[in-house]
């Protein structure tokens, strides 16, 4: 098999489980961000071990994460907001973010709520097609603000335009679970 350029490739199939995302993982998540970005999430972790939120890892077979991502149940009255997703570089386009968002659905369901929520800058075409592939419809904007580490260590603070958008998921309740074919 080759590809477009005639450089060969090839298809391969493996396994991935999704389980709770743990502190013991973040020295391998390097990939999801800067240093900066990991010890947010550690503090999310914190969250999640009270119950305010859920972080979610796709791992391989031998458990190591190559997606991650959280949904937050005090961000949004009735809905869980799923946020901080991301998947490794090297295999982005192969469905585990799909298979991410699915059962971070599925999580917001257990709890009782019937609507998932999450904003997508809008510089992030590729993202905002995946969530619409998914049924997420646009309801609108707002500003968005963080701080990013710079190559130098340095910290900056990002400041950006999101849209926000929504998905019932009463018909997915009511059918039991989300599929995450």
């Amino acid at each position: 098999m080759t590809s477009e350029d005639h450089t060969p490739c090839a298809t391969i199939t493996t396994r991935v489980t999704v389980r709770d995302l743990l502190p013991q993982d973040l020295p391998a998540c390097t990939w999801s961000g800067s240093a900066t970005h990991l010890r947010h999430v550690e503090r999310e972790l914190t969250r999640a071990a009270a119950g305010e939120v859920d972080y979610l890892a796709v791992c391989t077979p031998v458990d190591l994460p190559v997606a991650i991502g959280g949904i937050d149940y005090q961000a949004s009255e009735e809905a869980g907001t799923i946020w901080q997703l991301a998947v490794l570089p090297a295999l982005q386009s192969c469905g585990l973010g799909t298979l991410l968002i699915r059962a971070a659905e599925q999580r917001i369901l257990d709890r009782g709520l019937h609507r998932a929520e999450l904003a997508v800058e809008e510089d992030n075409p590729r993202a905002r097609a995946l969530y619409e592939r998914l049924g997420y419809v646009a309801y609108g904007r707002e500003p968005d603000a963080w701080d990013e580490e710079g190559p130098d260590g340095s910290i900056r603070r990002h400041e950006t335009m999101c849209i926000r958008m929504r998905k019932s998921l009463f018909d997915l309740g009511r059918r039991g679970t989300v599929r995450s074919g």
